[in-house]
């Protein structure tokens, strides 16, 4: 089954996040998603996988919650 699309942007918005912080997030956590390329132009458009960053994001806030009780 082809997994959700979620573009560069969507997933900023769903993150309450802005470009440089996805960014980010991207290169210093190696627990969040890896991009997913379309094509292999350097222009080709980079997506992620809904389910893995609503996981990522469940993940993270278990685990605020945790570290705040």
């Amino acid at each position: 089954m082809q997994p959700i699309r979620v573009t560069y942007n969507q997933a900023c918005e769903l993150l309450s996040v802005k470009r440089d912080a996805l960014r980010r997030l991207a290169k210093e956590d190696p627990t969040f998603p890896k991009f997913i390329k379309s094509g292999n132009n350097r222009q080709s458009p980079v997506y992620l996988d809904y389910a893995d960053l609503i996981a990522w994001h469940n993940n993270q806030k278990a685990t605020n919650s945790e570290m705040e009780a």
